[in-house]
């Protein structure tokens, strides 16, 4: 090989970086981000302790103080600061290195350098799993074997109602459970239960996805992502004060699973991919699944999508979200249970800013004192199967217990009305 074309297979493209970088300094400068832009000149020139050190500037900036009030522009030098050190990790071959950093970049940074984050990711991904030795869907028998290997290693089933009632707060499943409907057209969706507000299990809307055979593959998924990096979540639910966050990669995270395993009596810290813009970051998972049709019933607009991917045990407490949702039930089962709306009052919102669509209500371990009326309110439950959608309509309470090993996919959207809301 040439030196040229080496030093091309060194680097990968910055199209925007190289346009904006200009006008973006000055808008740091004017932040009063001098040193940033003095370690960037030097990040662009080669130097890369002036890159991690600018890096460092940025990151610190993000966490000032509330992450809506960080100036975008802060966000942007980020995402431009992990490109000037994916650079140079990539040029000296430091490809796992480099990827780490354009993931942090693609989580925290902002908008503007998403494209050169995105196609630099795609080379970098290339040339990470050419040094492992392997490629996606190599084909070979081994390979078929210990695929087959994996799904008994992921998908844990053959739970009885037993079992299952076990782990569930009381009076699950003996009360209302969610009608379920096959073959629901969009205008009898939107007709009974959008326009209702009414919520509904959906049974078969989700076999054509490959997400519903390849994610129960452990080798699929860590020859797809397993380098990655993502955000977790460790602890059992986000209202408890052990709870914290973590950034893992991806396969760190699946040897997690592992390690508690499919029982819910597992003594081990259950860890959570929750509400994650996984398919964002991670472009060929984005492949694996559709956007439903569903969620374009009534003129809305889809506002975000989002991964939930976790061991059995895992628990979202007792809240409310402001948009539609339809969770999709791609591997493993949940367990869900919905209050209606007018309820909020009897199910104790905090007042807290941050937590002010979450309820006080443990329902795992109700204190009758505190709460005594809330055992007799009214809810509907289910429990969402595999190949399973659940619509749950705006500002309706739910619970949500994974009972399995379990990766899901919710989609939310707006109304028609709401479609410039945030």
């Amino acid at each position: 090989m040439s030196s040229a074309a080496a030093e091309v297979s060194d680097q990968f493209d910055t199209p925007t970086l190289d346009a904006e970088s200009s006008v973006l300094l000055h808008t740091i400068s004017e932040h009063g981000g001098y040193a940033f832009v003095r370690m960037a000149a030097q990040a662009e020139a080669g130097d890369f302790r002036a890159a991690e050190a600018a890096r460092e500037m940025a990151w610190e900036q993000l966490h000032s103080g509330p992450w809506h009030s960080v100036q975008p522009a802060w966000r942007d030098a980020y995402s431009m600061a992990c490109l000037r050190v994916a650079k140079l990790h990539f040029a000296s071959g430091e490809f796992k290195e480099a990827l780490r950093v354009l993931d942090m970049g693609l989580i925290m940074g902002g908008t503007l350098l998403r494209k050169d984050l995105d196609s630099a990711v795609h080379k970098v991904s290339a040339k990470a799993r050419d040094s492992e030795g392997h490629a996606v869907n190599n084909g070979s028998s081994s390979s078929s074997s210990s695929s087959t290997k994996s799904e008994c290693q992921l998908v844990h089933d053959g739970l009885d109602k037993a079992q299952i009632l076990q782990m569930l707060p009381e009076k699950s499943l003996t009360v209302k459970t969610v009608v379920k409907r096959s073959g629901l057209s969009l205008e009898g969706f939107l007709r009974e239960y959008l326009l209702n507000g009414l919520p509904v299990v959906i049974s078969d809307a989700m076999a054509h996805w490959p997400a519903r055979t390849k994610w129960k593959d452990l080798d699929y998924l860590k020859t797809i992502a397993g380098g990655r990096t993502v955000p977790v979540e460790v602890g059992k639910n986000y209202l408890c004060s052990e709870w914290k966050q973590e950034l893992i990669t991806f396969s760190q995270f699946l040897e997690r699973i592992q390690a508690v395993g499919s029982s819910s009596s597992s003594p081990a810290v259950p860890t959570y991919l929750a509400q994650h813009p996984l398919f964002d970051q991670i472009n060929e998972l984005r492949n694996d699944i559709c956007v439903p049709d569903y969620c374009f019933a009534g003129g809305g607009e889809l506002r975000s999508l989002n991964a939930w991917f976790g061991p059995a045990g895992t628990v979202t407490p007792l809240h409310h979200d402001p948009h539609h949702n339809l969770l999709a039930q791609v591997v493993g089962k949940k367990y869900v249970r919905l209050y209606h709306s007018s309820l909020s009052e009897e199910l104790h919102p905090y007042t807290e800013t941050m937590l002010f669509n979450s309820s006080k209500v443990d329902l795992d371990n109700i204190d009758e004192e505190v709460f005594p009326k809330v055992r007799d309110l009214e809810f509907a439950d289910c429990i969402l199967e595999e190949g399973e959608m659940l619509y749950i309509p705006p500002k309706w309470w739910h619970y949500v217990r994974s009972l399995t090993t379990s990766f899901s996919v919710s989609f939310w959207w707006s109304d028609s009305e709401n479609s410039t809301d945030s």
